[in-house]
Protein backbone atom coordinates (compact mmCIF):
# COMPACT_ATOMS: atom_id res chain seq x y z
CA UNK A 1 0.00 0.00 0.00
CA UNK A 2 1.23 3.46 -0.60
CA UNK A 3 0.97 5.48 2.04
CA UNK A 4 1.94 8.67 0.12
CA UNK A 5 -0.76 8.76 -2.09
CA UNK A 6 -2.44 12.15 -0.16
CA UNK A 7 0.85 14.19 -0.44
CA UNK A 8 0.45 16.42 -3.66
CA UNK A 9 3.29 18.11 -5.52
CA UNK A 10 5.99 17.21 -3.75
CA UNK A 11 7.34 14.13 -6.16
CA UNK A 12 11.11 14.69 -5.59
CA UNK A 13 10.57 14.11 -1.50
CA UNK A 14 8.44 10.67 -2.41
CA UNK A 15 11.13 9.40 -4.37
CA UNK A 16 13.64 10.25 -1.78
CA UNK A 17 11.66 8.92 1.00
CA UNK A 18 10.26 5.78 -0.97
CA UNK A 19 13.98 4.56 -2.28
CA UNK A 20 15.11 5.30 1.45
CA UNK A 21 12.45 2.57 2.82
CA UNK A 22 12.76 0.23 -0.68
CA UNK A 23 16.86 -0.36 -0.09
CA UNK A 24 16.48 -0.92 3.80
CA UNK A 25 18.65 2.59 3.72
CA UNK A 26 17.05 4.73 6.61
CA UNK A 27 20.10 7.50 8.06
CA UNK A 28 19.67 8.21 11.52
CA UNK A 29 18.61 12.33 10.61
CA UNK A 30 16.45 13.77 8.24
CA UNK A 31 15.67 17.36 7.72
CA UNK A 32 12.72 18.22 5.85
CA UNK A 33 13.32 21.49 4.30
CA UNK A 34 10.63 23.92 3.26
CA UNK A 35 7.68 26.38 4.23
CA UNK A 36 4.93 25.88 6.43
CA UNK A 37 1.83 24.29 5.57
CA UNK A 38 3.23 22.54 2.39
CA UNK A 39 3.38 18.92 3.40
CA UNK A 40 6.61 18.49 5.93
CA UNK A 41 4.30 17.17 8.42
CA UNK A 42 2.22 15.04 5.99
CA UNK A 43 5.25 13.56 4.47
CA UNK A 44 6.42 12.54 7.95
CA UNK A 45 3.19 11.09 8.76
CA UNK A 46 2.88 9.22 5.48
CA UNK A 47 6.66 8.20 5.94
CA UNK A 48 5.85 6.81 9.42
CA UNK A 49 2.95 4.94 7.79
CA UNK A 50 4.79 3.45 5.08
CA UNK A 51 8.12 2.35 6.88
CA UNK A 52 5.95 0.59 9.88
CA UNK A 53 3.76 -1.45 7.38
CA UNK A 54 6.87 -2.68 5.53
CA UNK A 55 8.30 -4.05 8.53
CA UNK A 56 4.93 -5.32 10.16
CA UNK A 57 1.72 -5.76 9.53
CA UNK A 58 0.86 -5.25 12.96
CA UNK A 59 2.06 -1.69 13.27
CA UNK A 60 -0.26 1.23 13.51
CA UNK A 61 1.22 4.71 13.60
CA UNK A 62 -1.40 6.15 15.81
CA UNK A 63 -0.48 5.62 19.43
CA UNK A 64 2.53 3.69 18.72
CA UNK A 65 5.05 2.93 21.36
CA UNK A 66 8.20 3.39 18.72
CA UNK A 67 6.74 7.33 17.74
CA UNK A 68 7.27 10.03 19.47
CA UNK A 69 5.82 13.54 17.58
CA UNK A 70 7.33 16.55 19.28
CA UNK A 71 5.76 20.10 18.88
CA UNK A 72 6.44 23.98 20.11
CA UNK A 73 5.08 24.40 23.48
CA UNK A 74 4.37 27.00 25.81
CA UNK A 75 4.98 26.99 29.68
CA UNK A 76 2.03 27.73 31.91
CA UNK A 77 2.28 26.86 35.95
CA UNK A 78 5.10 24.25 35.28
CA UNK A 79 3.58 22.79 32.45
CA UNK A 80 3.86 22.94 28.79
CA UNK A 81 0.98 22.85 26.54
CA UNK A 82 0.83 22.61 22.52
CA UNK A 83 -0.46 25.79 20.79
CA UNK A 84 -3.81 23.83 20.36
CA UNK A 85 -3.90 22.82 24.31
CA UNK A 86 -2.83 26.55 24.97
CA UNK A 87 -6.30 27.37 22.78
CA UNK A 88 -8.49 24.63 24.88
CA UNK A 89 -7.55 26.75 27.91
CA UNK A 90 -7.87 29.97 26.72
CA UNK A 91 -4.42 31.11 27.17
CA UNK A 92 -3.18 34.18 24.91
CA UNK A 93 0.52 34.57 24.84
CA UNK A 94 2.44 36.80 22.86
CA UNK A 95 5.97 35.16 22.61
CA UNK A 96 5.50 32.15 20.04
CA UNK A 97 5.91 28.82 21.62
CA UNK A 98 9.30 26.93 21.02
CA UNK A 99 10.81 23.65 21.68
CA UNK A 100 12.12 23.52 24.82
CA UNK A 101 15.49 21.88 26.68
CA UNK A 102 12.53 19.77 28.76
CA UNK A 103 11.68 18.46 25.30
CA UNK A 104 14.74 17.49 24.29
CA UNK A 105 15.95 15.53 27.40
CA UNK A 106 12.22 13.77 26.56
CA UNK A 107 13.84 12.94 23.33
CA UNK A 108 16.64 11.37 25.27
CA UNK A 109 15.08 9.17 27.43
CA UNK A 110 12.50 8.05 24.79
CA UNK A 111 15.46 6.95 22.52
CA UNK A 112 17.01 5.72 25.66
CA UNK A 113 15.00 2.13 25.50
CA UNK A 114 15.21 -0.28 22.53
CA UNK A 115 12.09 0.05 20.44
CA UNK A 116 9.36 -2.38 21.70
CA UNK A 117 7.74 -3.26 17.96
CA UNK A 118 9.48 -1.77 14.90
CA UNK A 119 12.64 -2.12 14.01
CA UNK A 120 13.62 1.30 15.45
CA UNK A 121 12.35 4.34 17.32
CA UNK A 122 11.34 7.39 15.51
CA UNK A 123 11.32 11.10 16.63
CA UNK A 124 9.46 13.99 14.89
CA UNK A 125 10.58 17.33 15.77
CA UNK A 126 7.87 20.19 13.98
CA UNK A 127 9.58 23.73 13.79
CA UNK A 128 12.70 22.48 14.85
CA UNK A 129 14.13 26.11 13.79
CA UNK A 130 12.10 27.58 17.35
CA UNK A 131 14.97 25.39 19.48
CA UNK A 132 17.17 27.67 21.66
CA UNK A 133 20.98 27.24 21.43
CA UNK A 134 21.02 24.95 24.52
CA UNK A 135 17.85 22.67 23.16
CA UNK A 136 19.83 22.48 19.64
CA UNK A 137 23.10 21.85 21.46
CA UNK A 138 21.52 18.67 23.20
CA UNK A 139 19.70 17.67 20.68
CA UNK A 140 23.34 17.68 18.88
CA UNK A 141 24.30 15.16 21.47
CA UNK A 142 21.68 12.96 20.75
CA UNK A 143 22.42 12.94 16.82
CA UNK A 144 25.52 11.85 17.65
CA UNK A 145 24.47 8.13 19.11
CA UNK A 146 20.43 8.06 18.31
CA UNK A 147 21.00 4.38 18.19
CA UNK A 148 18.30 2.21 16.86
CA UNK A 149 15.93 5.23 15.61
CA UNK A 150 15.52 7.94 13.00
CA UNK A 151 15.28 11.84 14.01
CA UNK A 152 13.03 13.94 11.77
CA UNK A 153 13.59 17.44 11.64
CA UNK A 154 11.39 20.15 10.22
CA UNK A 155 12.33 23.22 9.02
CA UNK A 156 12.02 25.94 6.69
CA UNK A 157 15.70 26.62 5.77
CA UNK A 158 19.28 25.43 6.18
CA UNK A 159 20.07 29.01 7.56
CA UNK A 160 17.46 28.40 10.37
CA UNK A 161 19.24 25.48 12.17
CA UNK A 162 22.50 25.18 13.63
CA UNK A 163 24.97 23.94 10.93
CA UNK A 164 26.36 20.77 12.99
CA UNK A 165 22.79 19.83 12.98
CA UNK A 166 22.40 20.17 9.60
CA UNK A 167 25.65 18.58 8.92
CA UNK A 168 24.03 15.18 10.30
CA UNK A 169 20.68 15.21 8.75
CA UNK A 170 19.63 13.95 5.16
CA UNK A 171 17.77 16.89 3.75
CA UNK A 172 14.72 16.12 1.88
CA UNK A 173 14.10 19.65 -0.15
CA UNK A 174 9.93 20.66 0.14
CA UNK A 175 8.63 23.14 -2.48
CA UNK A 176 5.72 25.54 -2.75
CA UNK A 177 2.89 24.45 -4.80
CA UNK A 178 1.74 25.47 -8.02
CA UNK A 179 -1.24 27.17 -8.94
CA UNK A 180 -2.99 23.74 -9.91
CA UNK A 181 -1.84 21.58 -7.24
CA UNK A 182 -3.14 24.78 -4.33
CA UNK A 183 -6.57 24.40 -6.06
CA UNK A 184 -6.50 20.91 -5.69
CA UNK A 185 -5.49 20.60 -2.26
CA UNK A 186 -7.90 23.11 -1.42
CA UNK A 187 -10.70 21.28 -3.09
CA UNK A 188 -9.92 17.91 -1.66
CA UNK A 189 -9.39 19.04 1.85
CA UNK A 190 -13.02 20.88 1.59
CA UNK A 191 -11.60 24.66 1.43
CA UNK A 192 -12.69 25.78 -1.82
CA UNK A 193 -13.68 28.77 -0.65
CA UNK A 194 -10.42 30.32 -0.28
CA UNK A 195 -9.79 30.22 -3.97
CA UNK A 196 -12.15 33.52 -4.04
CA UNK A 197 -10.00 35.18 -2.37
CA UNK A 198 -6.62 36.53 -4.07
CA UNK A 199 -4.98 38.04 -1.53
CA UNK A 200 -5.17 35.12 0.95
CA UNK A 201 -3.83 32.77 -1.79
CA UNK A 202 -0.85 35.82 -2.74
CA UNK A 203 0.10 35.54 0.87
CA UNK A 204 -0.11 31.99 1.07
CA UNK A 205 2.17 31.51 -1.40
CA UNK A 206 2.38 28.03 -2.89
CA UNK A 207 1.07 26.77 0.84
CA UNK A 208 -2.03 25.36 1.00
CA UNK A 209 -1.55 25.22 5.02
CA UNK A 210 -0.82 29.15 5.22
CA UNK A 211 -3.85 29.66 2.99
CA UNK A 212 -6.11 27.75 5.35
CA UNK A 213 -4.54 29.11 8.55
CA UNK A 214 -4.99 32.43 7.13
CA UNK A 215 -8.41 32.15 5.58
CA UNK A 216 -9.48 30.94 8.99
CA UNK A 217 -7.68 33.79 10.70
CA UNK A 218 -9.86 36.45 8.28
CA UNK A 219 -12.62 35.02 9.84
CA UNK A 220 -11.69 36.01 13.35
CA UNK A 221 -12.01 39.53 11.90
CA UNK A 222 -15.03 41.61 12.46
CA UNK A 223 -16.06 42.13 8.10
CA UNK A 224 -16.81 45.83 9.02
CA UNK A 225 -13.49 46.37 10.23
CA UNK A 226 -11.58 44.15 7.85
CA UNK A 227 -13.50 46.26 4.67
CA UNK A 228 -12.82 49.54 6.61
CA UNK A 229 -8.64 49.01 6.91
CA UNK A 230 -8.66 47.60 3.50
CA UNK A 231 -10.39 50.40 1.38
CA UNK A 232 -7.75 52.51 3.89
CA UNK A 233 -8.95 55.85 5.77
CA UNK A 234 -10.00 58.54 4.12
CA UNK A 235 -9.00 61.13 6.51
CA UNK A 236 -6.96 62.03 10.15
CA UNK A 237 -10.78 61.24 12.44
CA UNK A 238 -11.47 57.26 10.62
CA UNK A 239 -7.62 56.93 11.09
CA UNK A 240 -7.73 57.04 14.55
CA UNK A 241 -11.24 55.14 14.89
CA UNK A 242 -9.50 52.49 13.09
CA UNK A 243 -6.64 52.36 14.95
CA UNK A 244 -8.83 52.07 18.47
CA UNK A 245 -11.05 49.43 16.50
CA UNK A 246 -7.89 46.94 15.80
CA UNK A 247 -6.31 47.87 19.34
CA UNK A 248 -9.70 47.14 21.03
CA UNK A 249 -10.70 44.25 18.75
CA UNK A 250 -7.73 42.17 17.78
CA UNK A 251 -4.89 40.43 19.80
CA UNK A 252 -1.07 40.67 18.81
CA UNK A 253 -1.81 37.33 16.56
CA UNK A 254 -4.24 38.94 14.35
CA UNK A 255 -2.56 42.04 13.97
CA UNK A 256 0.26 40.46 12.75
CA UNK A 257 -1.80 38.98 10.22
CA UNK A 258 -3.68 41.85 9.30
CA UNK A 259 -0.05 43.26 8.66
CA UNK A 260 0.59 40.74 6.03
CA UNK A 261 -2.93 40.69 4.59
CA UNK A 262 -2.80 44.36 3.99
CA UNK A 263 0.77 44.72 2.60
CA UNK A 264 -1.23 42.28 0.08
CA UNK A 265 -3.89 44.05 -0.40
CA UNK A 266 -2.43 47.39 -0.31
CA UNK A 267 -0.22 46.78 -2.99
CA UNK A 268 -2.45 45.35 -5.46
CA UNK A 269 -3.95 48.49 -5.24
CA UNK A 270 -1.46 50.64 -4.97
CA UNK A 271 1.93 49.65 -6.24
CA UNK A 272 3.16 51.59 -3.46
CA UNK A 273 6.76 50.81 -2.17
CA UNK A 274 6.38 53.34 0.87
CA UNK A 275 3.28 51.52 1.89
CA UNK A 276 4.84 48.37 1.76
CA UNK A 277 7.58 49.77 4.17
CA UNK A 278 5.26 51.59 6.58
CA UNK A 279 2.96 48.42 7.46
CA UNK A 280 6.80 46.52 7.90
CA UNK A 281 7.78 48.91 9.95
CA UNK A 282 4.66 48.35 12.17
CA UNK A 283 5.09 44.30 11.78
CA UNK A 284 8.75 45.40 14.06
CA UNK A 285 6.79 47.49 16.49
CA UNK A 286 4.27 45.33 17.24
CA UNK A 287 6.74 42.11 17.90
CA UNK A 288 8.59 44.47 20.01
CA UNK A 289 5.26 44.63 21.92
CA UNK A 290 4.98 48.44 21.53
CA UNK A 291 1.54 49.83 22.77
CA UNK A 292 -0.44 48.45 19.24
CA UNK A 293 -3.28 51.41 19.05
CA UNK A 294 -0.59 53.70 19.06
CA UNK A 295 1.09 51.61 16.17
CA UNK A 296 -1.90 51.39 13.94
CA UNK A 297 -2.47 55.67 14.49
CA UNK A 298 1.32 56.12 13.20
CA UNK A 299 0.91 53.63 10.55
CA UNK A 300 -2.64 54.65 9.10
CA UNK A 301 -1.83 58.21 9.44
CA UNK A 302 1.56 57.27 7.45
CA UNK A 303 -0.74 55.60 4.84
CA UNK A 304 -2.79 58.35 4.31
CA UNK A 305 -0.43 61.37 3.98
CA UNK A 306 1.55 58.61 1.38
CA UNK A 307 -2.05 58.72 -0.33
CA UNK A 308 -2.63 61.94 -0.08
CA UNK A 309 1.07 63.01 -1.44
CA UNK A 310 1.39 60.36 -4.12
Amino acid sequence: MNYFIPLLGQQQAVELLTQAINQNRIPPAYLFLGADGIGRSLAARCFVQQLFASQSNKLQQSNHPDLLWVEPTYQHQGQLLTPQEAEEKGLKRKAPPVIRLEQIRQITEFLGRPPMLAPRNIVVLEQAETMAESAANALLKTLEEPGKATLILLAPTLESILPTLVSRCQKIPFHRLDTAAMAQVLTQTGHQEILQHPAVLNLAAGSPGEAIASYQQMQTIPPELLQAVTKTPENYRQTLEIAKQIDKTLDTEAQLWLVDYLQQSYWQKFHHPAIIKQLEKARKSLLCYAQSRLVWECTLLEILNTKIIG
